[in-house]
């Protein structure tokens, strides 16, 4: 007998022993089902499987704008936009959605997701705080000079803009956290959204949130998403910006990271003491994600080159951070539809099946692979015969492999495998590599 099937056994001793020193209490939870293994499926026979990744992976690689004349390349899987809370809300309480709606919907017209970022302050720009905010008794916004244009900035003192925001928020996860038009969601405070205010009249507590209200806003967005995935700037690692060095517990929280200035010359004495500061481990539950540098215009005409620049290239430092996605509008004035195509394909998750096993009148073992440098951040599953495994491919770590069952007994060798997943949009589909005799 193999010690695999001694375990369900042995739970069950432990469980009692465990139970007489409670004195009859609780006994603990039961120890998983053991992940089967080539052993499990004797009498099965092999199928040959071939198949290839052609393309750019849904919810993965380089993104452009939602009005980019890129936004119809085969290279885009994912289209970005800023959005403004002021066009969303102009009274109190009062939520008209049509705008993101309506960009969501000809982002998914072209096949696509989305990755969205609001925001309330952007250089040379009125601040997009409601108007009734604006015109509120004591709200004073403060208008200064950031990134050499005269910029207005959001009063945070204002108890009804700290309400607002987290309204904003807890509706905006009710209408749209399984919506699979949206891919990621990108929150911050400050320039751009992006936890800083670099240039600029920083003043915690009035031109940004006070660490108090910046604690109770992220620990209810950890409650208020559970399918869709958040990221906030690695910049939120400055305590001049945000509590997480004085309140580290909050790095228990589930969001996701992005970068605005990645690939830049400084990257590892600057940007990469911020990625892990939030922790070498998040990629494995929130997606990394990011854009490249605008420091300089060499590092938007260069940071693709095949041969890198400053000693490293993207695909290296993409694999290093697990990146899933990364903006980059400006790239095909650089670099032809081919680079671009292959530099998208080499982030995010790429599955690979290397082993497919049929038992008619039974069902079917896969064993998938993760050949990515990430994992893939909404649930997918293997199908045979159109029959899911009860395993999401989530939990699938780069360079991990894992036989899957999937039991039918409506499941022959003539039965197609599939990976399906209810996240996508019209048109998507998850490919995998394989090439099973």
């Amino acid at each position: 007998m193999k010690k695999r099937h001694l375990l369900p056994l042995l739970t069950l001793l432990l469980a009692a022993f465990s139970c007489a020193e409670n004195g009859g209490g609780p006994s603990p939870e039961p120890l998983p089902d053991p992940e089967p293994g080539p052993e499990d499926f004797a009498g099965y026979t092999r199928v040959a499987l071939h198949s290839e990744i052609s393309k750019v992976q849904p919810m993965t690689g380089i993104v452009v704008w939602t009005d980019s004349d890129s936004a119809n390349k085969s290279f885009v899987q994912l289209e970005f936009s800023y959005m403004l809370y002021s066009d969303v809300c102009k009274q109190k309480d009062v939520f008209d959605w049509t705008v993101v709606d309506r960009l969501l919907a000809g982002v998914a017209a072209r096949g696509h997701q989305c990755v969205l970022r609001f925001r309330y302050t952007y250089p040379g720009k009125s601040c997009a705080v409601p108007a009734y905010i604006k015109a509120m008794s004591g709200y004073e916004a403060k208008k200064a000079r950031a990134d050499g244009a005269m910029t207005e900035f959001p009063d945070w003192r204002s108890e009804e803009l700290q309400r607002f925001h987290m309204e904003f928020f807890r509706q905006f996860a009710q209408r749209y956290d399984a919506d699979p038009r949206l891919a990621f969601l990108e929150v911050g405070f400050g320039l751009w959204a992006e936890y800083h205010i670099w240039d600029g009249p920083m003043e915690l507590g009035r031109t940004f949130p006070s660490y108090d209200f910046q604690d109770r806003y992220l620990r209810a967005m950890d409650s208020w998403f559970s399918i869709t995935p958040w990221c906030i700037s690695i910049d939120a690692r400055n305590p001049r910006y945000a509590p997480f060095e004085d309140r580290p517990e909050l790095l228990e929280l589930g969001f996701g990271n992005f970068d605005d200035s990645f690939m830049c010359e400084e990257y590892f004495e600057e940007n990469y003491k911020n990625w892990l500061f939030f922790g070498q481990q998040r990629h494995k539950t929130a997606p990394m994600g990011g854009e490249f540098s605008y420091y300089s215009d060499y590092d938007q005409r260069h940071c693709l080159d095949r041969a890198g620049m400053y000693g490293r290239t993207f695909e290296e430092l993409a694999a290093k951070v697990h990146m899933t996605f990364i903006i980059g509008n400006d790239q095909p004035r650089f670099q032809k539809d081919d680079r671009l195509k292959e530099a998208s394909m080499a982030l995010g998750y790429r599955f690979c099946v290397e082993d497919f096993l049929i038992k008619e009148g039974v069902g079917a073992a896969v064993l998938i692979s993760n050949e990515g440098i990430a994992p893939i951040y909404k649930d997918a599953y293997v199908a045979v015969g159109g029959v899911r495994g009860g395993y999401s491919l989530r939990a699938l770590m780069p360079g991990e492999s894992r036989w899957i069952r999937v039991d039918s007994p409506a499941i022959t060798a003539a039965s197609p495998l599939t990976i399906e997943c209810d996240h996508l949009v019209s048109g998507q589909v998850i490919q995998f590599r394989s090439d099973v005799e």
